[in-house]
């Protein structure tokens, strides 16, 4: 629980803060890009209140393989998913294009594997 509380809180904080530079700082540096920029915020935001989710589901059901399983899931597809439009819109490179859909594909089972753990509660 206590790992991914943290790992979720951090990554809250560290969407909260790159909202904030790119609404004011990026916007009129890449504002071309800032949509792409704005939606890995986005999606950065909502995977990290579900990783914080995901520890409270580890502390009411104990030790669950597939919550676990799926908040590194969650946590791979932030990486993956923001990490790679971040990388896009800042850089402009554009071998971070692919990187996406495997950041929200990793989402998607992560959110699969969080419904498994739902179907198996007794």
């Amino acid at each position: 629980m206590k790992l991914f509380l943290l790992i979720g809180s951090l990554n809250a904080f560290l969407s909260v803060a790159l909202g904030a530079f790119g609404a004011h700082y990026l916007k009129t540096k890449i504002p071309d890009k800032i949509d792409v920029f704005q939606t890995g915020v986005h999606y950065h935001m909502i995977h990290a209140i579900a990783l914080i989710a995901v520890a409270l589901l580890t502390d009411k059901l104990g030790n669950n393989s597939l919550v676990t399983a799926s908040g590194w899931a969650i946590f791979i597809g932030i990486i993956l998913f923001s990490g790679s439009l971040y990388g896009l819109s800042l850089t402009g490179i554009k071998a971070f294009g692919p990187i996406t859909p495997l950041g929200g594909l990793s989402f998607l089972v992560g959110w699969i594997l969080l419904a498994l753990a739902a179907l198996k509660l007794k």
